[in-house]
């Protein structure tokens, strides 16, 4: 494994099935042959939808991205779909079966729009990273998971992210639309720069082009659309129908009329020939996203930063503009089918435990997750989240081993990008209920549990001449690897990134004994992470440096200030026998008389519980727990990152 990246390994805690989108949607694709949708939700997830059938409409899922889909292009006729993801890539499928056929990794940031000419079949992309590249779908759909190497070309000079992309169906013209306020125009046949139509005071959001090439439509966060000529190479029109950023646009075959829609929930038809002729046709219940027109223009699909698909009825009253609002209401009052989307995860609290997670929903709810077993472990439905919170809180300390994302709607699990981080956390295995009927004082590290869970299916990379015994044992149902206390559910997206950037790679737990995935394994696991899954070598304790002195009740005057070190987790039971034993009965009476507190007991519990009858322990003046351990103390009590100083007393 390369040094020269970090590798961060990510998970997603979620149900096996995911029928229903988690968050907004950013896109929309009909088939109208199929009467099939298709929805790019912000959840990761494309979902495609049978809406023949409006009581049952979900038929599948493509899963593949490991952030917002941004995009999704419907091509070659309704068999594949192209899609751009904010994990920077763009994604090849197949539509009709659902699957990834191939991953290109051409962006270097947010890839945010797709543009396409369905008469050359040619898509183009563009985002964040100011580039926009131009892909010949017929290449595109050759490509395979191995072999995806493609030649691309690119158009330059875009000074800024890009938000939209639009080109006619002949290729003859793309436009793109920036945080530089203009829209650019190219030639894609030649790359050639056309022009760079200024106008708008805000971000460009939304584009379309007409079907020749000599018009285009712009939506932009200034709340206006404008109409340019391309020919004249100037604004011909602006509309101000809207109070705040237009962020979708879809015109009718002729391009006479536009619907446009964003920020402020309502959606406007606008006559393009009469721009005084615009009519308010409904309202939505959050800001609009995109809207998809059906062909027969006799309905159209609307998408918001809700997590439910709309569709609202189209009369042909309506679309010939006989159809007027009566005041301020809108002409249609409600939508006529709804693909019901779920809650997302909003707000959370990990617990001191550093191992349960509490969470609330868009919809109130309140539920517990176990991150170690990555599974819901409670669902509280409508209660107060402060107060579940405190309810299930412990005073007891545990190192940050990962951190949580909610961008998806769902948890995304990080654990700790650097070795020491994602390894840091120590408990004991009785006290944390892993092994609760164990006698022996086990301790065991939760982040290398859990990658051994994570890559329990992952076979060796390789096979050492000398193979174990419990190996040769053969049909043991559980193989070597995993570890001995929890299994991860087998749904659980596993996903492997560079620290804070792109995804290198993503698979299902239960995925990896599978060759190909072996494979990409191989390549893509960091050095670490073999140590502890594959040579179960074990992460280091982390140590504590602390002192242990007279209590100034005691009167003494001088005594040896003694630095002591020892394991974080170390209980303060084990510290008030060290002082017992080699203070109090070594004689020393002032000062802790070197060596150190170790985890053994001695004679069993009689010479703890006889320690602890004689000596206290305080630390800030506060008695001490014999239950607390020596982080739980620094953390809660002394509240310094200096050395832990704590003062013993006896108990008269």
């Amino acid at each position: 494994m390369s040094g020269r990246r970090k590798v961060q390994v990510s998970f997603v805690v979620r149900e096996e099935k995911e029928n229903c989108h988690r968050a907004g949607i950013n896109s929309l694709q009909y088939d109208h042959v199929l009467k099939r949708l298709y929805s790019a939700g912000r959840d990761s997830i494309i979902r495609t939808w049978n809406v023949s059938n409006p009581k049952e409409p979900y038929l599948q899922s493509m899963e593949h991205h490991t952030d917002w889909v941004n995009d999704i292009q419907l091509c070659c006729g309704g068999k594949n779909i192209i899609s751009a993801s904010s994990d920077t890539t763009v994604k090849v499928w197949n539509a009709h079966k659902g699957f990834c056929m191939s991953t290109l990794r051409t962006h270097k940031d947010y890839v945010k729009a797709l543009a396409y000419a369905k008469d050359r079949e040619q898509v183009a992309s563009a985002g964040l990273d100011k580039a926009i590249f131009l892909w010949d779908v017929t290449t595109l759909t050759a490509l395979t998971a191995s072999n995806n190497t493609v030649t691309t070309s690119s158009l330059n000079g875009n000074k800024d992210s890009i938000y939209s992309l639009a080109m006619n169906p002949s290729g003859t013209v793309i436009v793109s639309g920036s945080t530089e306020k203009v829209l650019r125009v190219w030639d894609p046949r030649t790359c050639a720069k056309l022009m760079k139509l200024k106008g708008h005071t805000d971000n460009v959001k939304a584009l379309v082009v007409n079907r020749d090439g000599t018009q285009c439509l712009s939506g932009s966060s200034d709340g206006t659309v404008r109409l340019w000529s391309l020919g004249q190479q100037r604004c011909i029109a602006t509309y101000h129908s809207h109070s705040e950023g237009v962020w979708a646009l879809q015109p009718n075959d002729t391009f006479t009329q536009v619907f446009s829609a964003g920020r402020d929930k309502n959606l406007y038809l606008t006559d393009l020939r009469q721009g005084d002729r615009t009519t308010l046709i409904c309202r939505e219940s959050a800001p609009i996203l995109k809207m998809i027109l059906t062909p027969d223009q006799s309905g159209l699909w609307v998408a918001t930063s809700d997590s439910t698909i709309h569709h609202w009825s189209l009369t042909n009253r309506i679309m010939s503009g006989a159809e007027t609002q009566q005041g301020p209401d809108p002409v249609l009052k409600d939508h006529d089918m709804a693909i019901k989307g779920g809650p997302s995860i909003k707000t959370y609290t990990v617990l001191n435990d550093k191992r349960r997670i509490v969470t609330k929903d868009t919809d109130e709810n309140v539920a517990v997750y176990d991150v170690l077993k990555a599974c819901k472990i409670e669902d509280l439905g409508n209660a107060d989240f402060d107060k579940c919170v405190k309810e299930r809180q412990q005073t007891v300390f545990v190192p940050n081993w990962f951190t949580v994302d909610l961008k998806t709607g769902m948890l995304t699990i990080h654990l700790g990008q650097e070795e020491n981080d994602c390894l840091s956390a120590w408990v004991s295995a009785r006290e944390t209920g892993l092994a609760p009927d164990e006698s022996l004082e086990q301790k065991v590290n939760y982040g290398g549990l859990l990658l051994q869970a994570l890559l329990e299916y992952w076979p060796r990379p390789y096979n050492t001449e000398d193979e174990s015994d419990l190996e040769q044992g053969g049909n043991n149902s559980r193989h070597v690897n995993g570890n001995e206390y929890f299994q991860v559910p087998g749904h659980t997206p596993v996903i492997f990134s560079e620290v804070g950037g792109r995804t290198l790679y993503r698979l299902l737990a239960r995925d990896a004994g599978g060759e190909t995935e072996g494979v990409l394994l191989n390549e893509t696991v960091p050095a670490w992470v073999v140590d502890i899954v594959v040579e179960k070598k074990l992460p280091k304790f982390i140590k504590v440096t602390f002192f242990v002195l007279p209590h100034a009740t005691l009167g003494y005057k001088t005594f040896k200030r003694e630095r002591l070190i020892a394991n974080d987790f170390l209980q303060i039971r084990k510290v008030i026998e060290h002082v017992y034993d080699k203070v109090m009965n070594g004689g020393s009476e002032s000062g802790s008389g070197g060596g150190t507190p170790t985890g053994e007991r001695k004679e069993g519990d009689e010479w703890s519980s006889q320690a602890e009858e004689r000596v206290e322990l305080l630390c800030n003046d506060q008695v001490l727990d014999p239950n607390l351990d020596l982080r739980t103390v620094k953390h809660f009590i002394w509240k310094s990152s200096s050395d832990l100083v704590l003062h013993y007393r006896p108990l008269r």
